[in-house]
C-alpha cells in the first residue's frame, strides 16, 4: 500500500507549495548562525566595530607632533623678524645718535624687543664706509618662549648712514 504525501506534509509549515525551502519549515540559514560568516569567522562589518577608534588613537600623536612643529617654525620665524627688527632700530639709533652712538643704539634694539627674547646679545659699531652697524643675536626659544632657550640661534643685521 503506498501513501500519498501533500506539499503541506512536504513543508511542514502547512501554507502549501514553495513555502519554505525544506523540511522543517526553515527558511535556509542555520539554526543560531544570524548571517553569512566570512572565511575568519567574523560577520563582515562586524569585524571592523572598533576599527575607527583604533585608527584615531593611532593617527592622534602624528598631528599633535606636527602641530608642535609647525609652532616651533612659527617661533623661529618670528624670532628672525624680531632680530632683524632690532638690528634696524638700533643701526638707525647709532646712526642718529649725536653723543654715545654705542649706548643709544643698545638701547634702541633691546626697546622693542618682548621680555622672552630680552637677552640676546647685541653689536653695534661703524664701519670704514660711513655706515654704523648693529647686528643681534636672539635664541630661539623651544616651544614655551622664555622657559627654554637652548634652541638655534639667529642673527639680524642691519646698517644706517652715520649722521652729524
Amino acid at each position: 500500500m503506498a501513501t500519498t504525501r501533500t506539499a503541506a506534509a512536504d513543508t511542514g509549515t502547512g501554507g502549501g507549495i514553495g513555502r519554505g525551502t525544506g523540511r522543517g519549515g526553515g527558511t535556509g540559514r542555520a539554526a543560531g548562525s544570524g548571517g553569512r560568516r566570512d572565511r575568519y569567522g567574523g560577520r563582515g562589518r562586524d569585524r571592523d566595530r572598533g576599527q575607527t577608534a583604533i585608527e584615531f588613537v593611532g593617527v592622534t600623536p602624528l598631528i599633535i607632533l606636527l602641530l608642535v612643529l609647525l609652532w616651533q617654525c612659527a617661533l623661529f620665524g618670528y624670532t628672525f623678524t624680531l632680530a632683524s627688527n632690532a638690528a634696524d632700530m638700533g643701526a638707525r639709533a647709532g646712526g642718529g645718535a649725536q653723543g654715545n652712538r654705542g649706548a643709544a643704539c643698545e638701547s634702541a634694539a633691546n626697546e622693542d624687543l618682548p621680555g622672552a627674547w630680552r637677552g640676546g646679545s647685541i653689536e653695534c659699531g661703524a664701519s670704514g664706509s660711513g655706515l654704523y652697524r648693529a647686528r643681534v643675536h636672539l635664541d630661539v626659544p623651544v616651544l614655551v618662549p622664555g622657559v627654554l632657550d637652548w634652541g638655534p640661534t639667529v642673527t639680524g643685521e642691519a646698517a644706517s648712514v652715520k649722521e652729524g
